[in-house]
């Protein structure tokens, strides 16, 4: 893919227009959880030297458990994810077809099938809240034919699972960096996930 080590003179602690990740987040914001994750999952600022991915777009790299949003010129904020694991990955483009604050959630009917001891008893859904497992915010990917595919963009309140492949499926970030992704992606954005190559 050419994005592994992107961010080409860029200072991982400050940006050319003068933002760090606190500055992106605000300060408190960075440091809400007690969990600490790695730099290089932390937002920041990073050349991608990729001229067709175009701004507004979102890309999600499971090899790298990195998702960009796309600015001009190449640029992009850079955000730690987790990703689906082994056998519910799901790569291919989608549109963001809608989007919610403090979703509510309801677990697919094939995840209930998997494993009913845990969810069964969510079958009639779960408002959003804390302890959601959509966490703060949700960009819901649709297909070309408009019809839900069941992936999310959202967040989570486990930050110990940025960087691993654990998901049904979904991509999550921390609470505080959707929160910071969010009003960023615009409605009919494109998302691209990318297929696994070395992840589990």
């Amino acid at each position: 893919m050419g994005v592994l080590s992107m961010q080409s003179g860029i200072s991982r602690r400050k940006f050319s227009f003068g933002l760090s990740a606190a500055g992106l987040l605000g300060a408190s914001a960075v440091s809400a959880h007690p969990f600490t994750l790695p730099e290089h999952f932390l937002p920041q600022l990073v050349n991608t030297r990729q001229p067709n991915w175009l701004p507004g777009d979102v890309h999600v790299v499971p090899d790298e458990f990195h998702l960009y949003f796309m600015l001009e010129n190449g640029r992009a904020i850079r955000y730690g994810v987790g990703v689906g694991r082994t056998g519910l990955y799901e790569s291919g483009v989608f549109t963001v077809a809608r989007k919610a604050e403090w979703p509510w959630w309801r677990p697919t009917n094939a995840m209930i099938r998997r494993n009913p001891e845990q969810y069964a008893r969510f079958a009639d859904g779960m408002p959003g809240g804390p302890n959601n497992p959509l966490g703060a915010r949700a960009l819901y990917l649709y297909d070309d034919d408009g019809h839900d595919t069941y992936l999310r963009i959202h967040g989570t309140n486990a930050p110990s699972t940025i960087g691993s492949a654990v998901s049904n499926g979904c991509a999550r970030l921390t609470n505080e960096h959707v929160i910071d992704l969010y009003p960023r992606v615009d409605v009919g954005a494109r998302v691209h996930l990318y297929p696994k190559v070395t992840t589990a």
